[in-house]
């Protein structure tokens, strides 16, 4: 998330925050897509980690880029952050170890999400490179150990930082070490919403074994395909996970709504400052109850900020973000959008879909998320293979791409973005598979090569 919410509208009940949710729903002619994607910044020489500080560092990374793109810049005590597009709507931000994120501008179709990514990776390219700064297209940082990883300035991240490991084993990691690419779908009512979360909820194991591609810690094989699938099954389950809930009869915005009031909270922002509150759910800020700000009742800015620290496999905000898969190189970026496109923004493809996960039992859905990490395309739910069920997805998104028809300037239509996906399904491995086996050969033991292999 680019930047905090500054709508300083005091809340007054319960309604109000459903009401922030219903006011996503929107026509299906109006449908857009959001593709969210991380990328790791490395030396060119040495490949070493980028600080924020210096000549060559991140801070002058995100300067260059301002007076490239004449985006407006995001600042925090001094220090920019960020950029935004006034116009567009997309923005570039940092995530708490300097992983450069592009979180791009709502567009009608992929093919604007590719030329969008294109367009950034080249830009991003004219300032990094003369900087010495390359960037890495995998889950997680293969060779660096946390230890390693600078702090960038941002006060958010360091509430994180000292909250993160008192809820589980991995929160750190997840923060310095992996990247992820996310697409963002809209939905036209409640109920399509719910259909939508409970399709995309339940086949999110499928996204994370096609794109799983995070298999080395420290310069070693971890033993996972999606390592940083696996870290957030112990990174803070009270904001996290597969939300079995949202199954249940009566699922619904405000359904939602109360499990976010009791999801603790990180911060407020308040100024330019965060005031730490981490620990505390909202429910008892909503209720004047929180010891660091005693009476005081929080905003509409305070809602929306709390809501981007909720972190399932499934997120709603005024939209719905698939958040299971790994970050990856360029060319299959564009792919996750067209996967999740082609399955929701189809209805004869998510009702078939639906038809596909509906009989699966919250433990059964369960199981298989806990299993994709290790196991990807060898993970099993009821008597069936993962690699059957993506096979069978990958068909549906085609169906559902086809039937949408949306034709780029030589007359192809969406499916064409599906194609680093095909390849995968007819090798029959995921990504981290192939890494592997590149390791035990042609890379002789070591990751080095990944930092040539999968740049951008």
């Amino acid at each position: 998330m680019a930047r905090d919410q500054i709508d300083m509208t005091p809340l007054q009940s319960r309604d109000e925050l459903v009401a922030w949710f219903e006011e996503g729903c929107k026509d299906p002619s109006e449908f857009r897509m959001g593709t969210e994607h991380e990328k790791t910044p490395f030396t060119l020489e040495g490949h070493r980690p980028v600080p924020y500080e210096g000549a060559r560092g991140i801070g002058a990374l995100l300067e260059g880029m301002k007076l490239l793109l004449g985006w407006e810049p995001i600042m925090e005590k001094g220090n920019i952050i960020g950029l935004y597009d006034v116009t567009g709507g997309g923005a570039i931000s940092l995530e708490p170890g300097g992983q450069f994120e592009l979180s791009g501008a709502p567009v009608e179709n992929v093919h604007q999400t590719q030329s969008e990514l294109m367009a950034h990776l080249a830009q991003v390219r004219e300032i990094a490179t003369p900087l010495g700064i390359g960037f890495l297209g995998l889950g997680m940082t293969p060779s660096w150990s946390r230890a390693d990883i600078p702090v960038m300035p941002k006060g958010r991240y360091k509430i994180m930082t000292n909250y993160m490991p008192k809820v589980g084993q991995y929160g750190l990691d997840m923060m310095y070490r992996t990247c992820t690419v996310q697409t963002n779908l809209d939905f036209s009512s409640e109920a399509d919403m719910v259909k939508k979360l409970r399709v995309s909820l339940a086949l999110q194991p499928v996204a994370t074994a096609l794109f799983a591609n995070s298999p080395f810690t420290e310069g070693k094989p971890n033993g996972f395909l999606s390592f940083r699938s696996e870290i957030w099954r112990d990174t803070d389950n009270a904001r996290s996970g597969m939300m079995p809930w949202a199954f249940e009869d009566g699922m619904g915005f405000e359904r939602y709504v109360d499990y976010a009031l009791d999801v603790p909270m990180y911060f407020v922002k308040r100024g330019d400052d965060y005031i730490d509150v981490s620990g505390s759910s909202f429910r008892a800020f909503f209720d004047g109850r929180n010891n660091n700000l005693p009476g005081e009742r929080p905003t509409l800015s305070d809602w929306a900020n709390h809501l981007s620290t909720i972190f399932p496999e499934v997120r709603l905000k005024r939209y719905l973000e698939m958040r299971g898969s790994d970050g990856g190189p360029w060319g299959r970026l564009p792919a996750l959008s067209a996967f999740w496109a082609g399955l929701l923004y189809d209805d004869v493809s998510l009702d078939a879909a639906w038809d596909l996960v509906k009989h699966w039992t919250a433990p059964e859905r369960q199981a298989l998320r806990d299993d994709v990490p290790r196991f990807g395309f060898k993970a099993r739910i009821k008597d069936r293979y993962l690699f059957e069920i993506a096979k069978e997805c990958l068909v549906l998104a085609h169906a559902g791409l086809r039937r949408r028809g949306r034709i780029d300037a030589i007359g192809r239509d969406e499916t064409r973005h599906l194609e680093p996906l095909d390849r995968i399904i007819d090798s029959g491995r995921t990504p981290a598979e192939e890494m592997l086996e590149k390791f035990n050969g042609a890379w002789k033991g070591s990751v080095e090569p990944a930092y040539a292999e999968y740049a951008f």
